[in-house]
């Protein structure tokens, strides 16, 4: 079972024993969500081998049917989907390739584990993505190609437009992280300025039939938009891609290659993205494995299971993390005032992945971020809790997984000089909490399905 590494640390820095078990039963909650989404766990109870025959939900593959099966894809998941697809299907596996992020270890045999970089790709990613291009691109009519998608698979296969170096997509793509624009928005601007997004990898792999197992890390679960869609159609266009930058005020500041193909492509100079009435895509098939709710509702049954008045709030939570973290403690607040939504001793859980417009000098993450502005309005409320992470174990540029804060939050800062606002005015989450030694450390956990909140109030 994924484990918060220090636990133990986190629970007693609760200075009140409410305030320890609320802490307790709140980082539980974070580990059984993760559990609920480890990719090998999942691949093994989604994907069934019957007298050759593939079981997938409402799929069934004949396997005998195929002369040659493949197996591509990236994302911070797809390590451990091809380790446990590899134990299933063994040998009947030809040939396969998979980015995956650095310092992954699952282990496989026959598909090949490709590092890269994330979230801002690098060489080692185009290098990889061109291995799968020229993998697919030798596959035939009676093959299968098996594409393992998941959370990060955009920054891990780059491949960028003509015209676009890997220098300008990796501008663009920081540019975009820092400006508080969707996971969507980003995901717009991606699929226009690469060679595999947006439904270019089903193109290119055409007529050899694909099967898409993804683990989602997008609200809502929109195909399109889940590693920037690689085998699945694209309904955004150049002009939309355009609008976003300017949306942000990042037209102007782009690089100069960027703008160029985007005007062309609005123009009809070049070719737009392959759309939902192409023949390719009827030989793709879409299975969502996992997502944000499967790990939600793993830490709210636990949470229930210990006797909580528990809600499962949202599993579309978005907005300025900020924001959300005040309205997070305004939840909290009115819990421990009226006793509404829910009596204490209760539990909230939300699921979702909040964005941070990067204004000031520091460094963090969306979920310390979010919780770093809800300190002062949960102040003295003993036995209140609120804990933030990131499912795939790194929140932000940052290798803690999130932070958690109670009533005596504000309190055990000032003793040590730490003023919360002044921290959050400079984005500086991470260094706040790290002082406060309450950050959350998983590691990379294998997975992403976005982020969970739970929050306690005892």
């Amino acid at each position: 079972m994924a484990a918060i590494k220090n636990k133990e640390i986190l629970i007693e820095n609760g200075e009140t024993s409410l305030n320890r078990k609320a802490r307790m039963l709140a980082l539980s909650s974070l580990e059984y969500a993760l559990k609920a989404v480890d990719p090998k766990q999942i691949i093994r109870s989604k994907i069934l081998l019957k007298n050759s025959k593939l079981l997938v939900e409402d799929y069934m593959f004949r396997l005998n049917n195929f002369k040659n099966i493949y197996v591509v894809g990236g994302g911070k998941a797809s390590g451990s989907m091809a380790e446990a697809l590899e134990q299933i299907l063994g040998s009947r596996i030809k040939d396969g390739i998979v980015n995956v992020p650095y310092g992954y270890t699952p282990k496989t045999e026959i598909i090949k584990l490709h590092e890269a970089s994330h979230p801002i790709p690098d060489k080692a990613g185009v290098e990889g993505t061109q291995g799968i291009i020229d993998l697919v691109e030798t596959a035939k009519e009676n093959d299968l190609v098996i594409c393992l998608i998941s959370g990060g698979g955009s920054s891990l296969m780059p491949l960028p437009r003509e015209g676009i170096s890997l220098a300008d997509k990796k501008k663009i793509t920081d540019m975009l992280l820092k400006s508080g624009a969707t996971i969507n928005e980003i995901n717009t601007v991606r699929k226009h300025i690469s060679n595999i997004k947006g439904g270019w990898l089903a193109k290119r792999t055409y007529p050899a039939t694909i099967l898409n197992l993804i683990l989602s890390d997008v609200i809502g679960d929109p195909l399109e938009f889940i590693a920037s869609g690689p085998t699945v159609p694209d309904s955004t266009t150049f002009k939309d891609a355009k609008r976003v930058l300017k949306k942000y005020s990042l037209w102007e500041k782009a690089p100069a290659s960027v703008r160029k193909v985007l005007s062309d492509g609005e123009k009809g100079l070049i070719s737009e993205t392959p759309k939902p009435d192409d023949a390719i895509f009827r030989k793709v098939f879409n299975v969502v494995v996992g997502n944000n709710r499967t790990a939600s509702l793993a830490a709210y049954n636990y949470l229930k299971s210990k006797g909580l008045n528990t809600l499962l709030l949202t599993t579309t939570l978005e907005g300025e993390a900020r924001h959300v973290g005040v309205m997070m403690a305004s939840i909290i607040q009115e819990i421990h005032v009226s006793q509404n939504p829910l009596r204490n001793p209760a539990a909230i859980v939300a699921g979702g992945e909040t964005t941070v417009t990067v204004i000031g000098k520091g460094i963090g993450g969306r979920n310390q971020e979010l919780a770093l502005a809800a300190i002062p309005k949960i102040k003295g409320i003993n036995g209140a809790v609120l804990a933030a992470m990131s499912t795939d174990g790194v929140d932000g540029p940052t290798d803690a997984a999130g932070a958690i804060i109670d009533g005596k939050s504000l309190e055990r800062a000032s003793k040590r000089g730490l003023v919360s606002e002044e921290y959050l005015a400079e984005n500086d989450s991470y260094n706040f909490f790290l002082k406060m030694e309450d950050l959350i450390f998983t590691g990379q956990t294998g997975t992403n399905v976005n982020d969970v909140c739970v929050m306690v109030v005892l």
